[in-house]
């Protein structure tokens, strides 16, 4: 048997043990606590210093992508002589521009640096935007509107995939909320500009829609000279984080679970890469749905004007009330991304905001013309359901794509097939079809309940290729420090 003296000095040890263990639990959770406030630090100035740029030149984008249908209001065709089928061609040049730019543009972001490259993207449309105030015929008018989708086409799919190597996967849908948020808020802000242009009126030689393009081409000059002197290249060589929040930013994004990779900065361009995005089948689904909701906001950001005059309202009304359903979108995009991060779900929150759009698309389409307030509520549902979506669809494949030139190529790609619906739908509400629109409204609802579907197809091949990398099926992939490695697990 164990004496006194034995028996005191166990019970002794057992406390210094429990001490020992108490103080290192205590040390981990403080190590984990200050971990959290330097990523909240982090995260606050990330948030401060790159998205309102961000927000910025999306605000640029579409307003000078969709002033030109403000700019019908107030009479532009009449001026320059244009007709219906002019006007769509118009229209037209500015897609197949954009889309032949997305994927090139891309692929020479990292060579060039985000910040040149961005930049001197804004500054070119800017230019060639306020050049648009002064055409005097179609000949000027459609050259124009496609060296303008030429030099914004890269924008969009630079801004996606800088910012997914700034971001986490978690992070990522809510921060790619707020610029579609803006875009939503651009679109309500162009009406509130074109209001005041039409207020202004006939001045200094030119007459008022030519001012809207005027005064939206300088201010988007003034921002491309901004973007240039304040946005960073890379989270390394941020002049706004301290050396320590550097490395806490490069760590957190380090290793294949947060789909970047340790691998990334230092790749080289491969074709295989880029082929790898051509065959993903992610790649094709996500943008199969993303085309019909582009093809809607294409046709609501043009032709919403148009389709408020058409329900009797006058020109000066219709600018106003373009902003509501703006307003409303904006709100609901926030919130739908805001919990796609939260929830790290992706197209099961898509398989429940598109049916809003769904419903307006049905209901407006299918109401008589005495019932224009019934089709008022409708435009708000139809820019709610559409812009809540595009979030998550567009976080969803790069979340789900790793490797620079893979995830650059997917990202070009999705939104290069899915901008083939500004094409689409620049012919779908002509003139001739107001005030009903019974044509342009049916196609879009047809495309939006087939997009439904393609997501609901594309969370099924996310559920399998998972289910396959926990059977081992992704084994020889092992290391490898893109997405066909087995810990890299798809966002469904």
């Amino acid at each position: 048997m164990l004496s006194e003296y034995g028996m005191n000095e166990i019970e002794k040890g057992k406390r210094r043990v429990s001490l020992q263990q108490s103080s290192s639990v205590e040390a981990t959770v403080y190590e984990v606590a200050e971990s959290k406030a330097h990523t909240r630090k982090l995260l606050w100035k990330l948030d401060t210093r790159i998205l309102p740029i961000f927000i910025l030149l999306v605000l640029c984008s579409f307003l000078d992508r969709t002033n030109v249908g403000n700019a019908r209001v107030y009479n532009m065709d009449h001026e320059l002589g244009l007709s219906d089928t002019q006007y769509q061609q118009g229209l037209a040049a500015f897609y197949l521009l954009y889309i032949a730019a997305e994927i090139p543009s891309n692929l020479v972001l990292k060579k060039v640096t985000p910040r040149i490259w961005i930049a001197l993207m804004t500054f070119i449309w800017g230019v060639i935007c306020l050049c648009l105030g002064l055409v005097r015929n179609f000949n000027q008018f459609i050259a124009l509107r496609a060296l303008l989708g030429l030099a914004e086409g890269g924008l969009f799919p630079g801004m996606v995939l800088y910012l997914s190597t700034i971001y986490t996967r978690s992070e990522f849908g809510l921060r790619i909320g707020v610029l579609y948020t803006s875009t939503s808020l651009s679109s309500g802000f162009g009406g509130l500009l074109a209001r005041a242009m039409g207020a202004i009126g006939d001045r200094g030689g030119l007459t008022a829609w030519r001012w809207i393009f005027v005064i939206e081409g300088w201010f988007t000059v003034v921002c491309a000279v901004f973007t240039w002197v304040v946005l960073p290249n890379t989270l390394e060589t941020a002049g706004f984080l301290t050396q320590e929040e550097r490395n806490i930013g490069m760590a957190r994004l380090s290793g294949v679970q947060h789909g970047t990779g340790n691998k990334e900065s230092s790749e080289k361009f491969s074709m295989f890469e880029v082929a790898r995005a051509f065959r993903y089948p992610l790649t094709w689904l996500t943008a199969g749905a993303y085309f019909g909701l582009l093809s809607a906001i294409y046709s609501i950001g043009v032709f919403l004007p148009t389709i408020i005059v058409r329900l009797g309202y006058t020109a000066n009304d219709a600018q106003l009330m373009t902003v509501p359903p703006y307003a409303v979108a904006a709100v609901m995009t926030l919130v739908v991304a805001f919990t796609s991060d939260r929830l790290k779900v992706r197209g099961i929150v898509m398989l429940c905001t598109m049916p809003i759009a769904i419903i307006g698309y049905a209901v407006i389409a299918n109401v008589g013309d005495d019932k224009p307030t019934v089709k008022y509520g409708m435009t708000i549902m139809m820019t709610t359901g559409i812009y809540s979506s595009v979030p998550p669809v567009l976080a969803w494949l790069s979340n789900n794509s790793a490797g620079h030139y893979k995830r650059a190529t997917a990202a070009a790609l999705q939104l290069a097939i899915a901008n083939c619906g500004g094409i689409l739908s620049v012919f779908l509400y002509s003139n001739a079809d107001g005030p009903v629109f019974y044509r342009g409204h049916t196609v879009i609802l047809a495309l939006l309940t087939a997009g439904w579907f393609l997501i609901l197809a594309n969370v099924l091949v996310c559920v399998k290729i998972n289910r396959d990398k926990a059977q081992g099926k992704y084994s020889r992939y092992v290391g490898y420090g893109d997405d066909r490695d087995p810990s890299f697990k798809l966002v469904l």
